[in-house]
């Protein structure tokens, strides 16, 4: 079972940790240089050896390596999340929270030796010269890179470039005999963090956050606007598997609930005096409850939220308990352009709640946290946490909450394995499932343009049986039906199916609508709001 669970959760984890190095609270000191100088008034006792060693060592030697290599090393004897970023990762960092990046505006996937168009990004470069979902990139400036076992990273950094320049594309078409040649001139590309915001009934809406970016609040406020014309009277916001990022778009989300006054967050280090953040009186949700949906995964920036409005007594917390991931990161820039993130202070709920969970020199132990939390049936039994009173908070309205690491949920939700079997580990290991609906979409992409929603899309694939077709190709595909539990995870593969297929014609708008079906976290929202009755909100 442990084999399985790493197979699962640790690179999950790691990411969480790499991302979780991402600075949240920049702004925190005004002037983080002030003691630097005096760095350099000491025996540079690490110089010296590198000076030493390049010198005298027998062969030549990059003292840049060397380096490189140092700064990991000391920082590894800190915290788990004071990290060192080279240059060469910075630009992918920025992007990704910066919430845009230059290129030519598509999504593809580069599913055998070949890259194939699944989405046109509306009014960006490709759309304004006409390339469409369902084209074959097959030449990039006149050099061929379809059947040359290309990685895919590689074409991407071949489309990707500054905002002005020029990409010349080869693409072929489906019913057109030659090769189409455009010219696209690269622009910024937007990199959105709202995956979706739709209406699950009349009252209640549905966002969804993947990460806090620099647009990310704006993003959610265009989000509510949308929902508030279609009726929104609740919101079931969504954060799992949202590892942090700005710690900002999350505080401003926060202040969209609450009253004026209220406090946010506070943030406390050695060298960091205590700073407070509070709500304003600019909320466009004062009048909407809220559900905040978590997982392990939502780490940071996520529980800064969710903490925010269950220390307020301001919504209902459904999930799992979620990492505790509370340590604040400042940037400080180095010469080549690389970057040490490095813990300066660290997060506290407004009840002082501490959101970091704790952590000892071996880091491996906190590396695997998660691990031994599914070990322990943390993820299945909620009794199975347990809180000392030395952890005990209380909230204005007397609701008892408790620290010591993560946002512990109102309403627990276990991880739902119920479906789970051989069958469908299979068709996920083997990629069975995403690559039938990605081929699926690809030969009938003429047919299902004209579903417009996840509603049709659903309803047109029941009618044809989508599911019997998926079971001949899998079975084609070295996982017949005789397989162990292939009745048991019928229900959640057809889901899953429909899902990704819906998602290959629409996006996000396709999948969230219908995998729905099968989120037991989610429906345990619906349902709570459902009976909840509408409050008028002060």
């Amino acid at each position: 079972m442990n084999g399985k669970l790493n197979k699962i959760y640790l690179p999950l984890f790691f990411a969480i940790v790499l991302v979780g190095g991402i600075l949240l609270g920049k702004a925190l000191n005004n002037n983080p240089h002030q003691n630097y100088a005096s760095l350099y008034q000491v025996n540079n006792k690490l110089g010296r050896i590198i000076d030493y060693i390049e010198n005298r060592y027998v062969d030549t030697v990059s003292r840049a390596k060397l380096e490189e290599s140092a700064i990991p090393a000391m920082l590894d004897e800190l915290d788990p999340h004071s990290v060192y970023i080279p240059a060469r990762e910075m630009q992918s960092v920025n992007e990704d929270m910066r919430g845009n990046f230059e290129g030519i505006g598509v999504v593809f996937n580069h599913q055998t030796d070949t890259s194939i168009i699944i989405s046109v990004i509306t009014g960006g470069p490709s759309d304004k010269v006409g390339v469409l979902a369902g084209d074959r990139i097959i030449e990039v400036d006149d050099s061929l890179i379809a059947g040359k076992n290309i990685p895919s990273n590689d074409v991407v950094g071949m489309l990707k470039g500054e905002k002005g320049t020029k990409v010349k594309v080869g693409l072929k078409r489906e019913n057109v005999p030659d090769l189409i040649h455009v010219e696209i001139i690269r622009d910024e590309i937007p990199l959105y963090s709202v995956d979706v915001s739709y209406m699950v009934n009349e009252e209640i809406g549905y966002i969804k956050i993947n990460r806090f970016a620099e647009t990310t609040f704006k993003e959610f406020v265009d989000g509510v606007e949308k929902l508030k014309d279609k009726g929104l009277k609740k919101l079931i916001l969504d954060l799992r598997g949202n590892t942090g990022g700005y710690m900002i778009a999350a505080t401003n989300i926060a202040d969209q609930f609450l009253e004026a006054g209220k406090l946010i967050v506070y943030t406390q280090g050695k060298a960091s005096p205590k700073q407070e953040i509070f709500s304003t009186r600019r909320g466009v949700c004062k009048d909407i409850e809220v559900v905040v949906l978590q997982d392990e995964f939502a780490a940071s920036a996520s529980e800064i939220l969710a903490g925010a409005i269950q220390d307020n007594d301001r919504g209902t917390i459904i999930g799992r308990r979620s990492f505790g991931k509370g340590l604040v990161q400042e940037p400080y820039q180095l010469a080549d352009g690389s970057v040490i993130r490095l813990t300066i202070a660290r997060y506290y709920t407004p009840t002082g709640r501490s959101i970091q969970k704790p952590f000892s020199d071996d880091k491996n132990e906190y590396f695997n946290d998660l691990n031994d939390r599914f070990q322990h049936g943390e993820f299945s039994e909620e009794d199975s946490i347990h809180f000392s009173d030395s952890l005990k908070y209380v909230t204005p309205e007397g609701n008892i909450v408790y620290g010591g690491g993560g946002i512990m949920p109102d309403i627990f939700v276990p991880l739902d394995t119920s479906r789970y079997s051989k069958y469908y580990a299979e068709i996920i290991r083997k990629g069975v499932l995403y690559n039938f609906a990605f081929e699926y979409v690809d030969n009938n992409r003429n047919l299902l343009i004209k579903y417009k929603d996840a509603a049709s899309i659903n309803n047109y694939l029941e009618s044809i049986s989508i599911f019997n077709q998926f079971a001949s190709f899998a079975e084609e595909n070295g996982v017949p039906d005789s397989t162990k539990g292939f009745v048991k995870s019928r229900h959640l593969v057809g889901t899953l199916l429909k899902a990704n297929i819906a998602r290959n014609v629409i996006d996000n708008d396709g999948f969230y609508p219908i995998i729905q079906e099968i989120d037991t976290t989610l429906k345990t929202a619906i349902e709570y709001l459902k009976e909840k009755p509408n409050t008028e909100m002060n």
